[in-house]
């Protein structure tokens, strides 16, 4: 009697007031006292079964029955606190529950409160309707397979007491907190900035902290202290807080047209995966082009080459098409990732669609998100393009065009596969055409949708429909005719976080434009290259090579553009290059070093994570194919730009 009331004094402690004469205590009792009962069988279980292990060693299963014991009863251990917070949660809005929660191991609504899988004769439940309950112990030969999957207390609860239960328990496992090193030498940059530097005359003191605040938020998206979002949102409470912008003007860019374009992007990418028309346009050149290795290679660049303008996401492409595709001819041949064998075929293929994806992003205005963003800060520099999808094809497409044709074969000389041929790739083509059977109305839809949007996008101007209202139509579409819904363009995370912090990182920048630090600075650098006596070509190659170079700091081609773009243009500006001939030039190389390493990119993470190319190899070849790169588009586009009249 007196233990029942030392527990009871417990419970109540921490049991919200509303609930404690509720049946909602005997509910949460309920649950607790079967945590703890199941916590001290599975122990009690896993001595039982270290003894017999020690007494009988000739027994090989009782080692590993021992570990999956243990690892059970640490899921148990590591899962009960989490579920003691959500509990306070759920329970409160529980109060119309008249019966205590169903426990059972075949309950869809509780998967892991019991950790070890029980065998069909096994069963373990506790229901208060019931006349009698009974608890029946757990199979004592546990699966060697411990459920990984969250607490959740009642099958009567409701979907958002399931989701808070999960979110506690997976919460509960992730890192807290931002990482001390990083955190600090971000801030830090910051501080000596604003603290540490004198202050230019030039420049007014809110311009100089607004710089100050731009820099440690760059040196955040460098180091990564926290996810790139959240240092964004912290650097932009930052410069409202210090009075440096208004809440307007730090949120202004959230309304940026291309900055939403951007974000529509990402849901046409997702059209293509869902609805397999990517892979069926790969496969199709496979089947055509891919009875010898170096076809192989140019199949898929013609492919990529095709697919990019209307799926605007390199990360997509080489995730969601061309990743697959390769792994698998890789495979068939014998190839396989992180062995000897990588070099037969995958690694070839790897490194060409690599190196390719950059120079057909750089081809299409719309084949890459970061295109759009730097049209975006040209124009808040004073450099407009007229007609941009047409005129940024013209003046990528002929050394696009030469760098997609020798790409595959400079690798195929450079870093060659051991497999010459492969005859049996159009065969598993083919086959595989054949198993998706005839193209399905959705693939259609997103064929005709996006034929719909490429030619607004091209056209658009001349009849007055941005390039927005022409993804936003095409959008539209989609969600009408159902080959996309709603829940997947709320799950392209990427895309919502993408929005976030471009929008922090526009605005900031456009704010910098706007108080004149972009201008004292390009005004600065281009003094001391003209003490030099450089001429503007001279002055352009060094602040390309300037801009392209540094690209070994950062792990994202839109975190470089959000953060020297501008600057960068603004120094050719000063230097007198051409405005168009620059603005061009610096994004061309912005796809273009998106392949030096194996961060250097969204799509690098994704090739070099398929394990078949090693690490120096990235480097390696990333550089040769960088030199090769700046050959052809230096050499062929300098002739090219002359010829359509850039300079």
């Amino acid at each position: 009697m007196e233990m029942l009331q030392v527990e009871n004094r417990i419970f109540r402690s921490f049991i919200p007031k509303q609930v404690q004469n509720s049946t909602c205590l005997f509910q949460f009792k309920t649950v607790y006292l079967f945590q703890f009962k199941a916590l001290f069988l599975s122990f009690f279980l896993f001595v039982e079964r270290s003894a017999q292990h020690n007494n009988n060693k000739a027994f090989s299963s009782s080692s590993s029955s021992s570990s999956s014991m243990m690892e059970s009863f640490a899921l148990c251990s590591s899962t009960t606190t989490s579920f003691f917070s959500s509990s306070q949660f759920s329970l409160s809005r529980r109060q119309s529950i008249k019966s205590p929660p169903f426990i059972s191991s075949s309950s869809s609504s509780l998967r892991s409160i019991n950790c070890f899988k029980p065998s069909s004769s096994s069963s373990l439940h506790f229901n208060r309707s019931q006349s009698q309950s009974s608890l029946v112990l757990f199979n004592s030969k546990p699966s060697s397979k411990p459920f990984n999957t969250s607490i959740q207390a009642s099958s009567s609860s409701s979907s958002d007491d399931k989701k808070l239960e999960k979110t506690s328990v997976s919460s509960s496992s992730s890192s807290q907190g931002a990482k001390i090193l990083p955190f600090a030498i971000s801030v830090a940059i910051g501080l000596i900035v604003r603290f540490a530097i004198p202050k230019p005359v030039e420049v007014t003191l809110q311009a100089w902290q607004l710089l100050s605040i731009f820099l440690s938020t760059i040196a955040g998206l460098v180091l990564s202290p926290l996810p790139v979002g959240a240092w964004a949102f912290i650097g932009l409470t930052t410069s409202i807080i210090t009075k440096t912008l208004t809440f307007s003007a730090a949120f202004a860019a959230f309304t940026n047209e291309v900055i939403w374009l951007i974000v529509i992007s990402f849901f046409f990418a997702r059209g293509f995966v869902k609805t397999g028309l990517g892979d069926r346009i790969a496969t199709y050149f496979v089947k055509w082009l891919g009875k010898s290795t170096l076809g192989l290679s140019y199949g898929l660049t013609i492919s990529e080459a095709l697919i990019a303008p209307a799926m605007p996401s390199t990360t997509a492409r080489a995730g969601g098409v061309f990743l697959p595709i390769i792994k698998s001819l890789s495979l068939s041949a014998g190839s396989k990732p992180r062995d000897p064998s990588a070099k037969k075929l995958g690694a070839y293929l790897v490194q060409s669609q690599f190196q390719a994806g950059g120079n057909s992003s750089a081809l299409f205005l719309t084949a890459a998100a970061q295109n759009l963003l730097c049209l975006k800060l040209a124009e808040e520099l004073g450099v407009t393009i007229a007609s941009p999808w047409v005129s940024w094809f013209k003046a990528a497409s002929l050394p696009a065009f030469v760098s997609l044709l020798v790409t595959p074969f400079i690798l195929y000389k450079i870093f060659p596969p051991e497999t010459k041929d492969t005859p049996e790739a159009p065969a598993m083509a083919a086959k595989k055409l054949e198993n998706m059977g005839s193209v399905t109305k959705n693939e259609w839809v997103m064929i005709a949708t996006m034929l719909f949007a490429v030619s607004l996008w091209v056209f658009g101007d001349a009849i007055g429909v941005s390039s927005v209202v022409a993804a936003m139509l095409g959008l539209s579409i989609l969600l009408l005719l159902g080959v996309l819904n709603w829940d997947d363009c709320l799950s392209e995370k990427s895309a919502w976080d993408t929005l976030a912090w471009f929008a922090v990182l526009v605005g900031m920048a456009g704010q910098l434009t706007n108080s004149g630090i972009v201008t004292w600075m390009s005004d600065s650098v281009a003094k001391c290259l003209q003490s030099y006596s450089l001429s503007w070509p001279a002055a352009f190659l060094v602040l390309q090579a300037a801009y392209f170079l540094i690209h070994y700091l950062f792990a994202s081609q839109t975190g470089h553009v959000g953060a020297l773009y501008s600057a960068f243009l603004a120094m050719n500006l000063a230097s007198g290059v051409p405005g168009v001939l620059a603005a061009l030039a610096l994004a061309f190389n912005t796809n273009l070093f998106g392949a030096l390493t194996h961060y250097s990119s969204g799509q690098a993470a994704v090739y070099y994570g398929a394990g078949y190319v090693e690490l120096p190899d990235i480097f390696r070849v990333g550089f040769i194919m960088a030199v090769a790169n700046a050959v052809i588009w230096g050499g062929v586009g300098t002739f090219w730009w002359k010829f359509l009249g850039l300079y």
